[in-house]
């Protein structure tokens, strides 16, 4: 009975907000998990963009990330992550040239200057355009 008044401290839990170091340790502690929630969900979108690797190894890896999460997001990053990267950045690639080619239907081609100006001149001579509409077009295209 002396011994455990001995060992108690008297320090007495007063919640979540008691203790600064409670919350950094919540704090740190949250970063860790949604940093894991991240690899988790890169490695599984990562395996269903591979199309070279078979649907019953995707299922062992996902039941592997299931039962084992650490280990198996560990080994999967050592032994899978350099076509991690080239799967990503291949993806990345496409998507850009969808974007750039999305962007171009919308704007319109972008012509050169002489070709602006030539193709101003055949309105000229067509009598589409006046002489003044036909220098302000050309002055546009220059500048």
């Amino acid at each position: 009975m002396h011994f455990i008044e001995a060992v108690t401290t008297g320090y007495q839990y007063q919640g979540f907000w008691g203790s600064f170091w409670d919350f950094i340790w919540w704090f740190l502690m949250i970063f860790a998990f949604i940093a894991y929630l991240f690899v988790l969900f890169a490695i599984i979108s990562d395996l269903f963009r591979d199309h070279k690797l078979n649907g019953w190894f995707k299922a062992v890896w996902i039941l592997f990330l299931i039962v084992v999460p650490f280990l198996t997001a560990l080994v999967y990053l050592i032994a899978r992550g350099r076509g991690m990267g080239e799967r990503s950045m291949k993806e990345a690639e496409q998507i850009k040239s969808a974007q750039d080619a999305y962007i171009q239907s919308v704007a319109g081609t972008s012509k050169s200057p002489a070709a602006e100006i030539a193709h101003a001149k055949e309105l000229l001579d067509a009598g589409t355009i006046t002489q003044a509409e036909y220098e302000a077009l050309k002055a546009k295209a220059l500048s």
